[in-house]
């Protein structure tokens, strides 16, 4: 089976044709470390399902690059606003490792939509746990300590936390590195 259906089929049953459709429509893509899926300041027309690999989601703040999300294996990564509304934002996605991804346009996702209910309801589950895993996070953010954050993080990253350098997760959490490494220093 299409790597692609098999995840889908955790979340929906998959009708014979929409596996067709969805197999026609899917574009499989390799990336290198570091090479962009998708550059800041152009429209984001594509979502991307990490079949294997790691990327991050990122914008320039005053000469910074800071992380504002990680997708890896089983995950899905866009940037969201650009993708839906179809003008530019400051968001970038790169491959922090080598990655092999399949990727959709939002023409064939709302095609997919309005032809096929279970394709809608796998939409729903799947945005429907982007949005709890966003209000998590704006939490964490908002009202936990540093070392509170770095264990929240932890625990929601555990499959790739060795994978990701430290200076992306201090930038992800909004703490400096220092503080990361005395965080993580008192264990």
């Amino acid at each position: 089976m299409h790597p692609l259906l098999q995840h889908m089929a955790q979340f929906t049953t998959l009708s014979p044709p929409l596996a067709a459709a969805v197999c026609q429509r899917a574009h499989h893509h390799h990336f290198q470390k570091g090479e962009l899926l998708h550059a800041a300041d152009t429209v984001c027309r594509r979502t991307y399902w990490i079949q294997q690999g790691l990327v991050r989601i990122y914008f320039n703040k005053d000469g910074r690059l800071v992380t504002d999300g990680f997708a890896a294996e089983n995950q899905w990564m866009t940037s969201a606003y650009s993708f839906m509304r179809g003008v530019p934002d400051a968001y970038a996605i790169a491959a922090i490792e080598p990655t092999q991804a399949y990727s959709l346009s939002l023409e064939d996702l709302l095609d997919l939509f309005d032809r096929f209910h279970e394709m809608e309801r796998f939409g729903r589950v799947l945005m429907s746990a982007q949005f709890l895993e966003q209000s998590e996070r704006l939490n964490s953010l908002r009202f936990t300590s540093p070392a509170e954050k770095y264990q929240h993080f932890c625990a929601h990253y555990r499959p790739i936390l060795a994978r990701l350098p430290l200076g992306m997760i201090a930038s992800y959490l909004g703490i400096t590195p220092e503080t990361l490494s005395r965080v993580r220093a008192k264990g």
